[in-house]
């Protein structure tokens, strides 16, 4: 156990990224934290004030090595594309260096539904990963479940690809409802799950004594910390779009699609080379009727052991309009 007790010093790789940056934003505005930003040479990411910039060459382990030396933890969140040997490179330099925790780039979706996994084609790039970190036994992994990206996943930012997300066309007022829409899932902001972060390294490492029974980062050891903003479905949300947009729902055109044949189309789509096929499969994969998408109801949630504070759907539909460019 370290004398301490308490992770002072984080490293984060992809601090300029869409998690990284509220990753980093909250561990700042949380101030109990010493951030360090680990980037490539020739990275033209502008980080905060307050976050200690180190530039090294993934490819070379000395590198690595030499800058996780100190560190207590290492966050990596990473293109989910990106090759599985980067992030395991990146596991193998800080249990060299001996850091002592790492949330790997697992966040959002539920890493215990092994058929999940399997079914969105991550599996093979997430469980090497947590297995080498297991068979290094340096450091211990913890995984964030927060769900898809609301504001995000809602409008599809700003490459607007929302129909294939969950399933609306912001622009031109269309929704495409997987079933009969009314299937919910947990769903997160990036706020929320910065902050959910931030909050687990504030906690003590191990309890101080055998009576001490607060919270603590060991009893997410090897396990998944869950948070959820909303428990929304795709009804949930348009009605949410229309208070924020003042419109009708017969101003809106809506499409059902099976669920089983818009997953099978979205492989398909990937097959053939089409980016949008591996966002439509691994959307409504989790919109099947089964309860996948819910795991607040399987697992409970841990919000209220983090402190987090409830959030307002319809400001975050609000947003969703903002990073889709499209006027409210």
């Amino acid at each position: 156990m370290a004398s301490k007790n308490r992770v002072e010093n984080v490293a984060i790789v992809g601090a300029g990224g869409n998690m990284g940056s509220y990753i980093v934003e909250a561990l700042l505005k949380e101030g109990k934290h010493k951030v360090t930003a680990i980037t490539r040479p020739d990275s033209s990411s502008r980080m905060p004030e307050g976050v200690i910039v180190k530039k090294v060459n993934y490819d070379n382990q000395d590198e690595l090595v030499d800058v996780l030396r100190g560190q207590d933890a290492l966050l990596v969140t990473m293109n989910n594309m990106a090759p599985p040997e980067q992030q395991v490179r990146l596991v193998e330099a800080a249990a060299t260096a001996n850091v002592r925790w790492i949330m790997p780039n697992l966040w959002g979706i539920d890493g215990k539904n092994e058929s999940l996994l399997k079914d969105i084609l991550v599996s093979d790039r997430v469980m090497p990963v947590l297995r080498r970190i297991e068979e290094l036994g340096k450091s211990s992994w913890i995984g964030l479940t927060c769900g898809f990206w609301y504001e995000w996943s809602l409008g599809g930012g700003a490459i607007g690809m929302g129909e294939v997300m969950y399933g609306f066309d912001l622009k031109n007022r269309t929704v495409t409802f997987i079933d009969d829409g009314n299937t919910k899932i947990n769903t997160s902001t990036w706020p929320q799950s910065g902050l959910a972060t931030a909050r687990l390294l504030a906690l003590k490492e191990n309890p101080d004594g055998p009576d001490d029974k607060s919270p603590t980062i060991s009893q997410f050891k090897s396990d998944f910390v869950c948070v959820s903003s909303f428990l929304v479905s795709q009804r949930d949300m348009l009605e949410s779009v229309l208070r924020v947009t003042g419109t009708k729902e017969s101003d809106w055109k809506a499409d059902h699609a099976d669920h089983q044949e818009r997953y099978n189309d979205g492989v398909k789509e990937l097959q053939a080379g089409e980016r949008a096929g591996f966002a439509k499969l691994l959307y409504t994969r989790t919109f099947f009727p089964n309860g996948d998408g819910n795991y607040a109801a399987k697992y409970g949630l841990h919000n209220d052991i983090l402190g987090l504070p409830e959030e307002d759907l319809d400001e975050f539909t609000k947003v969703t309009f903002k990073y889709a460019g499209v006027p409210l």
